[in-house]
Order: structure tokens, then sequence, then C-alpha cells
């Protein structure tokens, strides 16, 4: 996954936009941020989860998904090794991030998020 994979993934989730916080690219939903590029450096990016879907994600991907340091990791911000991450494995986190802080209308409109919508090569993310 390159950062232009990932901001693509990002911005294929309804209403979302890219703003900055503390130097860092974010990623918005109604102006909730539900993840950020270059966190704490270019290699990896974040993903705001609850900590029982942090819990899963480690789990199952423990060399890709790392609780970010301090509190905020204790309370579900979840660093991703962007090097590792495929598409697979960062689509169903970001969505997650997004549920987190999306408005209930707005759930309601876009229940089924398998795919993203505005993708126009999937796999192109990936680094070689």
């Amino acid at each position: 996954m390159t950062i232009d994979g990932f901001r693509k993934l990002a911005l294929a989730l309804p209403e979302c936009y890219e703003s900055a916080h503390m130097d860092h690219p974010d990623f918005r939903v109604r102006n909730k941020v539900f993840a950020t590029l270059a966190y704490p450096n270019a290699s990896w990016a974040m993903v705001k989860l609850r900590p029982l879907q942090q819990a899963r994600f480690l789990a199952s991907q423990p060399s890709i998904f790392v609780p970010v340091k301090g509190g905020w990791g204790a309370k579900g911000a979840t660093n991703v090794r962007l090097r590792t991450a495929t598409h697979a494995t960062l689509w169903p986190a970001l969505v997650a991030a997004w549920r987190n802080v999306a408005p209930a209308a707005l759930l309601k409109q876009h229940v089924d998020l398998k795919r993203p919508r505005r993708l126009t090569r999937v796999g192109a993310d990936r680094q070689e």
C-alpha cells in the first residue's frame, strides 16, 4: 500500500474529504476525523477504531496493525504499516473507522460498503 493508495481508499468512502491536523493529512466525514496519513511518519497511517475492533484487527493482522502509543492507542487509535497493508486488509479497517464517526443518518444511507466506489484500478495501491 502506498500513501496514494491509502488516500484513494479513504476518499472512496461516502462524503469523505481530506483535510489536515497537526501537519498530517487526515480524512473526515462531516468534520470528524476517522483516519490520518503519515503518523508517526510516512511509513504509517492511523485509523480511529474502537478498542474491540482494534483487538480484532491486531489479532488477525499483527504485521499490519499496531496500537498507537499511549492513551490514544488504549482507546482504539491504530497505526497501519503501509508497506505490508493491502486493499483487502485496509478497506475493512477504513470502513470500520468511517462508521465509528459517521452520523446515523449517513450510516442508514450506506449500509453495505463492501467495495470502494471511486477506485479505477483495484490493486494499483500495492507496492512491489
